[in-house]
């Protein structure tokens, strides 16, 4: 299927067939990941800045690797090195990088809706490497790339995303990715950390892990997101928190004995998640991190105009 979409910015404005042609391209982008000269002329010639106006390990890196393998040229930037801090609107510092001519902008920002406001005023294409609590979709897709290798169809699988759902960009991009594929999603959160209305979604929410996670083929444990509640106390304690709804391996035992476990990062060990599950031979956590080269290659290259791949 050919691929129309000129930014990436939310997984909710792809179709089922979008997802899967990203999906599908990933996994022959893998394939590179594991030659022994990891590079390919593929973007040679096209320039993509990186404006990560937040924090970020995961993301940033994948994202430069997956250009650099690409044969893109690069220009990073960060929040404290960019104009913004002499008082430049976010407009105003776009518009100046849009004057170098680059093909694409991966932008994150704390600020939900970022991406979507900047992709109105500039010709490049825009990825959406995190917005607020809103959404992050290429973490998505590289979420259901790992569940695919592991279970082939998402279709009818059990997916429970446990934790901070309310303040999670990361459960709401994978709630729109997983449905999308018709896999049948269960959250579980305190209900202090659970949006309303969020059945509407086509989601089962529970407010104890073990009848979200009972049966499921796939667990995805997520962080408590304390830099986006404002000061606000939405849980008595951490010690309260991880003994209701940390991912031991005693309560592992209630899933299918062939599940996954999976985690965004950065994890809290022994808050969310037990280390000994973290690190045990159903985590499927260090694979997300691979696969997340290969889904951000596949973005890139559909983006920029899809060239031939040598």
């Amino acid at each position: 299927m050919r691929f129309t979409k000129r930014h990436l910015l939310d997984i909710e404005s792809l179709s089922a067939n979008e997802i899967g042609t990203l999906l599908n391209l990933a996994d022959s982008f893998l394939e590179i990941s594991r030659r022994p000269i990891k590079k390919v002329p593929t973007l040679r010639g096209r320039t993509v800045i990186n404006l990560f106006m937040e924090p970020s390990t995961r993301t940033r890196s994948s994202f430069e690797i997956a250009e650099k393998r690409l044969s893109a040229d690069s220009l990073n930037f960060s929040a404290s090195a960019s104009a913004t801090t002499k008082g430049e609107t976010l407009l105003d510092t776009v518009r100046n990088l849009q004057a170098m001519a680059p093909q694409i902008i991966v932008i994150r920002h704390a600020c939900a809706g970022s991406p979507h406001f900047i992709a109105r005023h500039v010709d490049s294409a825009v990825i959406n490497a995190g917005d607020g609590s809103h959404a992050h979709p290429t973490q998505a897709l590289l979420d259901c790339a790992t569940i695919r290798a592991h279970k082939g169809e998402l279709a009818g699988l059990k997916v429970a995303i446990v934790g901070d759902i309310a303040h999670s960009r990361v459960a709401r991009s994978n709630i729109w990715a997983l449905t999308k594929l018709r896999a049948d999603v269960h959250l579980a959160g305190p209900r202090t950390m659970m949006p309303l209305g969020v059945e509407r979604l086509g989601v089962t929410v529970h407010h104890r892990l073990e009848s979200a996670i009972e049966g499921a083929d796939v667990v995805m444990m997520l962080r408590i997101q304390k830099e986006r509640m404002g000061g606000e106390c939405l849980f008595p304690s951490l010690r309260e928190y991880s003994q209701t709804f940390g991912l031991t391996r005693e309560r592992l035992k209630l899933t299918d004995e062939r599940a996954i476990v999976m985690h965004p990062g950065p994890m809290n060990r022994g808050v969310e998640i037990a280390p000994d599950v973290a690190d045990g031979p159903r985590s499927v956590i260090l694979e997300q991190v691979t696969y997340g080269v290969a889904v951000r290659m596949a973005v890139l290259y559909l983006l920029a105009g899809s060239p031939p791949v040598e």
